[in-house]
């Protein structure tokens, strides 16, 4: 394992929740990116979010981590959940919700 893909995965099993996007949390700088932060938020979840626009090692180290192609990529309780319209998909029908609650992370927002 390379030190990007140890980093990777230390990253994903010491956080319960974890977004690699392009741009931070309160700066994102793409749309999918985007919309991934406005769920969480709504959601009231914590998360860590780690730009990979920052480092170019970390942008094709996830991918190849996941065996996915896209950024922004959610990971909950080292599990990877999916990109974008995975997540909008899940949120829309409340399974996202209730993915956390099962995995004991708490939510603070709507039911």
């Amino acid at each position: 394992m390379s030190g990007i893909q140890e980093f990777i995965a230390n990253e994903v099993k010491n956080n319960d929740v974890v977004l690699f996007m392009k741009g931070t949390p309160q700066f994102p700088q793409c749309g999918f990116s985007g919309q991934v932060v406005q769920i969480l938020d709504y959601i009231g979840v914590d998360y860590k979010g780690i730009n990979v626009l920052a480092d170019a090692e970390i942008r094709q180290g996830i991918k190849d981590y996941s065996n996915w192609p896209t950024i922004p990529q959610l990971y909950v309780k080292g599990e990877f959940i999916g990109g974008c319209d995975i997540v909008r998909e899940m949120f829309q029908a409340g399974e996202l919700q209730q993915h956390f609650q099962e995995n004991g992370i708490s939510v603070r927002g709507a039911a």
